[in-house]
Parts: C-alpha cells; sequence; structure tokens
C-alpha cells in the first residue's frame, strides 16, 4: 500500500520523506490557502522533494476551464497529477486529460458508482473520501470495500488506483488497507500516530533502565 501526505506544508514532507515511507503528496485549495504563497512555486518545490504523484487541484467548474488549468499544472513537473472534481464536466475533463496523457485523480468521490464512472473515465486515481462518510453516519468504508471488489472483477480498469481520502486516524489506514484501497493519503499527525503504541514506549523506556542498570554494575 502506498502512504501519500496529504499536505502543502513543505516542513511537514520533508519530516515525512525523511522516514521512508512518503510515496506521494496529495495538495487542494484548502490546504494550500494555509501555506499561501505562489501555487505554482509550491508544487515545483513539492515535485523537487518526492518523485511519487503530487495532486494538484483544478478550481474550474467547466470542462475547458479544468483542461486549461490542468494542462499548465502538467507543465510544471512530470510527477503531477491533475486533480479534478466528481462532476459531469469533471468525467469530460478527466476523459481529455487521457487522451494526452496527463494523469488525472477524481477528488470528492462518495460512493461505488462515482468511483466507477471515473476509472471508466479514465482517471488514474479515485479518491473516495472516507472521513466525511463518517461524519454524516455512513461507512466510508464501505466505498473502499466496494470500490475494490469491482476492480477485481474488470482488468480494464487496472490503469486506476483506489485513494482512500479524508482520512482522520490510523485506524481508517488500517480498515482501507483490509478493505482493497492501493494508496491511502493523510495528514503527516495520522502518519506519526501510525508508529505509536504505548507498549512500544514502555518497552524503549524499560530497555534504557535496564542497559543503565547493566552498565552501572560493571
Amino acid at each position: 500500500m502506498k502512504f501519500f501526505l496529504d499536505t502543502a506544508d513543505i516542513a511537514e514532507i520533508k519530516t515525512g520523506i525523511a522516514w521512508g515511507v512518503v510515496d506521494g503528496v496529495t495538495t487542494n485549495p484548502s490546504l494550500y490557502a494555509k501555506v499561501g504563497g505562489s501555487y505554482e512555486e509550491l508544487l515545483k518545490e513539492i515535485c523537487g522533494l518526492t518523485k511519487g504523484p503530487v495532486s494538484a487541484e483544478v478550481i474550474a467548474d467547466d470542462a475547458d476551464g479544468m483542461v486549461a488549468e490542468g494542462r499548465a499544472f502538467a507543465k510544471i513537473a512530470s510527477n503531477i497529477v491533475v486533480k479534478v472534481p466528481m462532476t459531469t464536466a469533471g468525467l469530460e475533463a478527466i476523459s481529455r486529460f487521457k487522451a494526452e496523457g496527463i494523469k488525472t485523480n477524481c477528488t470528492l468521490i462518495f460512493t461505488a458508482n462515482q468511483g466507477l464512472m471515473a476509472a471508466k473515465a479514465g482517471a488514474s486515481l479515485i479518491s473516495p473520501f472516507v472521513g466525511r462518510l463518517d461524519d454524516i453516519s455512513e461507512d466510508g468504508m464501505t466505498v473502499i470495500r466496494e470500490l475494490a471488489e469491482i476492480f477485481q472483477h474488470y482488468d480494464d480498469l487496472d490503469h486506476c488506483e483506489i485513494l482512500a481520502a479524508s482520512i482522520r486516524h490510523p485506524r481508517h489506514v488500517t480498515e482501507s488497507a483490509l478493505c482493497g484501497a492501493h494508496v491511502a493519503t493523510m495528514p503527516l499527525k495520522v502518519l506519526e500516530q501510525m508508529t505509536k503504541h504505548p507498549l512500544t514506549d514502555k518497552g524503549i523506556a524499560q530497555f534504557k533502565a535496564d542497559w543503565s542498570k547493566a552498565k552501572g554494575g560493571k
């Protein structure tokens, strides 16, 4: 399973990459708003930090506008993936990007049908938002599970990967992996939480105490 960082913060990206477990980065307008500056320069810097996919989201509502923005993003670096919302205009844009050889990430997916349509249109990644579904008392993992099962039946969907998004806690990552997601994108906080367990901390403290006792005895 691939791990992406869901952030536009350069310091966070450098930290996650240093741990050796980050395979890519996803950004969106809200994440960019937290750091500001030039979006293009920010994307260029992120693409220089990782060889993995870097999602850059369009903000246009119409297909022509999405394609124009996406083409500009694609010129920034070879590992840019154009992030497109799940709408009819978005599907058209995804199809046109596919014809031009530009990879895409279809975002804001909340049903298996939406994910299936995005994959058929040619998306490289589809992003079900599991956390937001949980927020409205639906089971976000159901969408991941259904899409993973659908993908197993059809070889013509092999070009597309399921990316679990809106990850809120480590259990979301575990469940996404068990359900068959190819990728999980998460904040650095969740990635760090995945390394933690009180028994690990207790074990480290005990080993250090025993070592100091042994060294002191000598």
